[in-house]
C-alpha cells in the first residue's frame, strides 16, 4: 500500500483537513466526526487502493484498512490543522439515538486508551508465564515493579479516560485529567480510612475508591464541557487566563464528589451485580450470545458497550467474563471460516485476501476478515457465528476468564493464564471447539463457489478483452449477477421496449460501476437511476430495481451530480440490496439504450453469469455523433 497516496486522496474525500472535527483509530480502523457530513463522498472513500470498507456505526464515520491503518492515520494526522477543535456541531450529522451516543460515547474516550491497557494487559501476561514456569518468585522486587507497571494504566484509568472523555466533549483534557486527579487523590483514600463521616458545606460527601472506575470521569469531563462553556462566558476577558479555570476547577470538582462520583459508582455497581447475577445463574448466557453476535456488535460499533463492565471486573477482580471469553470464541471462529475460504476457493484474488485476514483473525484483530470476506458470503458469516456460539458455550459453562485487557486470539492466549492453573486449558478448548465448528461447516455447507466466482475478476474492473469493430461501442457490465432478458422484467415500459433496447441484470453485490468513460446526463435525488453518456456519444439509462423511486433514496448512496466525468468500471452508486428486498421490492436492473433511431444492438453476453468490466453488449451501427 503507498501511505501516503492513500492518506492523500482520503483527506481529499472527506472534504479536506478542516473538515476533520476528530479523528482516531483503532486497531483496523480509522474514526472520524465532521464539521459538516455533507461534503464527505463516502464512495470516493471505499474506492480508494487500501481502504477495505466504510462504515458508519455507532456515532462515527468508520473507514476499514486493517493492520496498516496507524501508518495512514500517522499522514493524516500529521496534515491536520495545529489545533482541530470542532467549531460547531455537523450540521449535515442525522441525529442520532441515545444508545449510539453512549456507544459513541464510550467508543471515544476508550480508543486512545486501548494501547495503553492493552500494554499492561500483555506485561501481566507475560508475569503470569514466568510466574508459573518458576522464572520469577511473586516476592522478587523485579516481580513487583513489574506488576506495578502493569497495574499503574488500571489504576489511574480514570484520568485516562478523561483524555478521551475531553475529545469527546470538547474540553480542556489537562483540566478533565486535574479532575480524575482529585477523585484518585490519596486523601480521599486517608478520610476513608479514618471511618468518620466527612460533608463538604454541610452536605454529606459520600466518599469511594475510584481507582479503576469508569463511568464516575466520563460523566464528571461532561458536566466540565458544561461549566467549562458557563466559565467561557461570565469571566471577563482580561482575567480569564486564571479565572476560568479556577471556576471550572472550583464548580466541578466538589459536584463530581458530592453527586456524580457516587452516581457513577453505584451505576457501575448496578450493571456489575447484573452481569454477576446472570454469569452465577446462567454462566453460559453471555459468553455464547458475544461468540454468536461478535460479528454484528462490531457491525454496529455496539461492541464497546461492554467495555466499561469488562475494565471495571479486570481493574477490582483482576479477571472480567464479560467481553473476554466470547470474543475468543468468535475471533477464532472467524479466522477458522475464513482460513477455509482460503483452501477451498478458486480464486486467486480472494484465496490472498482470505489468507491474510483469516491469519490475522486468528490472532484477534478480525474487521478485514468480516468486512473483506464474510459479509460477502452470508452461509460462510453464519457458521462463523455458530462456530463462535459453540464455543461459546463452552467458555461460559467451564468457567473460562480473561486476566488481561488484550484482543482475544491465539496470540493473545498468556492473557488466559492466571490463578486457576485450568483456565489456559479451557482458553485451548474454547479454541479447539470455534475452529472445527466453523471450518467444517464453511467446508462442507457454507462455502459453494460458482464457476463465475473462479475467474478471480480484480477489484478495479478490467475492459472487456476482445476486438471491436470500427463504428461500434461496447458497453461493459455495470453490476455482478444474472443477465436475463429485458422481458422479463414486470415493468410494461421497460419490458416493451418503450426507452429502447437492452438487457436486465439481476445483482449479487450493490455496487453499480460505470459501463464506459463519459459523462453523467440524469441522475435523480432517489439515487436509483442514472443516465450515461459515453465519449462517443452512446446514451444509457441504468434502472437499480422497480418502482424503488418510492424509497426515497433510502439504502441508496452516491456521490453523483449531473455533468460529471466518469470513467469505466469507476463505482457510481452503493445500494443495500438485502433492506431493499426485504422492503418488498424486486432489484432486477434494466440497461437500456435510449436510442431514438432504434439502432441495432448486438448482445454479446450468452452466459448467464456477468461480472463487472465484462463485454455486455455492443453498439453496432452506424457511428454515433457526439
Amino acid at each position: 500500500m503507498n501511505y501516503s497516496e492513500t492518506a492523500n486522496k482520503i483527506l481529499h474525500a472527506v472534504g479536506g483537513a478542516e473538515n476533520i472535527r476528530m479523528l482516531t483509530h483503532c486497531a483496523t480502523r480509522l474514526r472520524m466526526e465532521f464539521n459538516d457530513r455533507g461534503k464527505v463522498n463516502d464512495l470516493q472513500i471505499g474506492s480508494i487502493p487500501g481502504v477495505i470498507s466504510v462504515v458508519e456505526k455507532g456515532g462515527q464515520f468508520q473507514i476499514v484498512i486493517g493492520n496498516e491503518v496507524q501508518q495512514v492515520y500517522r499522514l493524516i494526522h500529521k496534515g491536520l490543522p495545529q489545533r482541530n477543535t470542532p467549531t460547531g456541531s455537523d450540521k449535515n450529522a442525522k441525529p442520532d439515538g441515545i444508545v449510539a451516543r453512549i456507544i459513541s460515547v464510550i467508543s471515544t474516550t476508550f480508543t486512545p486508551v486501548i494501547p495503553a491497557i492493552t500494554g499492561a494487559g500483555m506485561i501481566k501476561a507475560l508475569l503470569a508465564i514466568l510466574k508459573l514456569t518458576g522464572a520469577i518468585s511473586e516476592t522478587s522486587p523485579t516481580y513487583q515493579l513489574l506488576n506495578i507497571i502493569a497495574d499503574a494504566a488500571f489504576f489511574f484509568l480514570p484520568v485516562l479516560l478523561a483524555y478521551g472523555a475531553s475529545l469527546k466533549f470538547e474540553c480542556n483534557p489537562i483540566l478533565a485529567m486535574t479532575l480524575a486527579g482529585v477523585l484518585l487523590h490519596p486523601g480521599i483514600g486517608q478520610m476513608m480510612a479514618t471511618g468518620k463521616t466527612v460533608d463538604f458545606l454541610g452536605i454529606h460527601v459520600l466518599l469511594a475508591d475510584y481507582a479503576g472506575s469508569v463511568l464516575p470521569i466520563i460523566l464528571t469531563v461532561w458536566l466540565m464541557s458544561w461549566v467549562e462553556r458557563f466559565a467561557e462566558k461570565v469571566s471577563p476577558s482580561i482575567i480569564k487566563f486564571f479565572v476560568k479555570p479556577m471556576l471550572i476547577l472550583l464548580i466541578t470538582a466538589p459536584l463530581a464528589l458530592v453527586v456524580v462520583g457516587p452516581a457513577g459508582i453505584l451505576l457501575n455497581d448496578l450493571v456489575a451485580a447484573g452481569a454477576g447475577a446472570i454469569d452465577h445463574h446462567a454462566s453460559w448466557l453471555i459468553p455464547m450470545l458475544m461468540g454468536t453476535l461478535q460479528p454484528f456488535l462490531i457491525i454496529t460499533g455496539t461492541a464497546w458497550a461492554m467495555t466499561p463492565i469488562a475494565t471495571g471486573q479486570l481493574s477490582k477482580n483482576g479477571y472480567e467474563m464479560i467481553n473476554g471469553p466470547g470474543m475468543l470464541a468468535s475471533n477464532v471462529a472467524m479466522g477458522a471460516a475464513t482460513l477455509c475460504v482460503a483452501l477451498k476457493t478458486k480464486n486467486s484474488n480472494l484465496r490472498q485476501l482470505a489468507s491474510s485476514s483469516g491469519f490475522t483473525a486468528l490472532l484477534g484483530i478480525t474487521e478485514p476478515a468480516l468486512y473483506g470476506v464474510l459479509l460477502k458470503s452470508r452461509p460462510v458469516l453464519i457458521a462463523a457465528m455458530i462456530g463462535g456460539g459453540c464455543a461459546g458455550v463452552y467458555a461460559g459453562v467451564s468457567g473460562l476468564v480473561r486476566y488481561a485487557f488484550v484482543s482475544p486470539g491465539l496470540a493473545a492466549l498468556p492473557a488466559f493464564i492466571g490463578a486457576n492453573p485450568m483456565n489456559i486449558v479451557h482458553a485451548l478448548i474454547t479454541c479447539a471447539i470455534a475452529i472445527v465448528v466453523s471450518f467444517t461447516l464453511t467446508w462442507f455447507i457454507a462455502f459453494k463457489e460458482s464457476v463465475e466466482d473462479k475467474k478471480g475478476v480484480s477489484e478495479a474492473p478490467q475492459p472487456a478483452t476482445g476486438p471491436v469493430s470500427q463504428g461500434e461501442i461496447e458497453v461493459l457490465s455495470p453490476l455482478r449477477g444474472q443477465v436475463v432478458a429485458l422481458s422479463e422484467v414486470n415493468d410494461d415500459v421497460f419490458s416493451g421496449g418503450l426507452l429502447g433496447e437492452g438487457v436486465a441484470i439481476r445483482p449479487q453485490e450493490g455496487i453499480l460501476r460505470a459501463p464506459f468513460s463519459g459523462t453523467v446526463v440524469m441522475f435523480l435525488p432517489s439515487c436509483h437511476a442514472v443516465g450515461l453518456r459515453s465519449d462517443r456519444g452512446l446514451e444509457l439509462l441504468i434502472h437499480i430495481g422497480i418502482d424503488t423511486v418510492n424509497l426515497n433514496g433510502q439504502y441508496f448512496s452516491s456521490a453523483l451530480k449531473v455533468g460529471d466525468k466518469v470513467d469505466a468500471g469507476q463505482p457510481l452508486i452503493r445500494f443495500d440490496m438485502a433492506a431493499i428486498e426485504q422492503a418488498g421490492y424486486d432489484l432486477i436492473t434494466p440497461v437500456i439504450v435510449i436510442d431514438d433511431d432504434k439502432q441495432h444492438m448486438l448482445h454479446l453476453t450468452a452466459a448467464v453469469q456477468v461480472d463487472y468490466g465484462e463485454r455486455l453488449m455492443v453498439q453496432s451501427a452506424k457511428e454515433i455523433p457526439v
